[in-house]
């Protein structure tokens, strides 16, 4: 099989996506608004391209254009939504499929944005 290659938006740094919220004497940590919205965006991207669903072992190849030139931007905290946003999209059953993740940075484009292959593992 191919690799399926995707361009989604720029996602979230994980500390954008969740929120701590207390519920009584418990805290829970709940997708933040800015989290949900990505994901809502993500998934109706991923909608408009016709794929199977994998459900086989991974390979997953990100490549980050960010929105600006900022420096301090780590890549890891943006892969969390990223996945996630995979597996409620359809395009993959669990994250836990990512048997080899490999994150590149590029230069800014406007906007920003993720390009995502994914190589199925036999």
């Amino acid at each position: 099989m191919e690799a399926l290659t995707f361009e989604m938006p720029y996602p979230p740094s994980v500390n954008n996506a969740w929120r701590m919220v207390r519920v009584g004497n418990r805290c829970r940590m709940v997708q933040s608004r800015e989290g949900r919205a990505y994901r809502i965006r993500a998934c109706a991207q991923l909608a408009s391209v016709g794929r199977p669903m994998l459900a086989c072992p991974m390979r997953v190849v990100v490549t980050l254009h960010p929105p600006d030139r900022r420096k301090k931007r780590d890549v890891d905290n943006t892969l969390k939504a990223l996945l996630d946003a995979l597996q409620h999209g359809g395009v993959i059953c669990d994250d836990s499929q990512v048997q080899d993740l490999r994150v590149l940075k590029t230069d800014p484009v406007k906007g920003g944005s993720a390009t995502v292959e994914i190589y199925p593992i036999q």
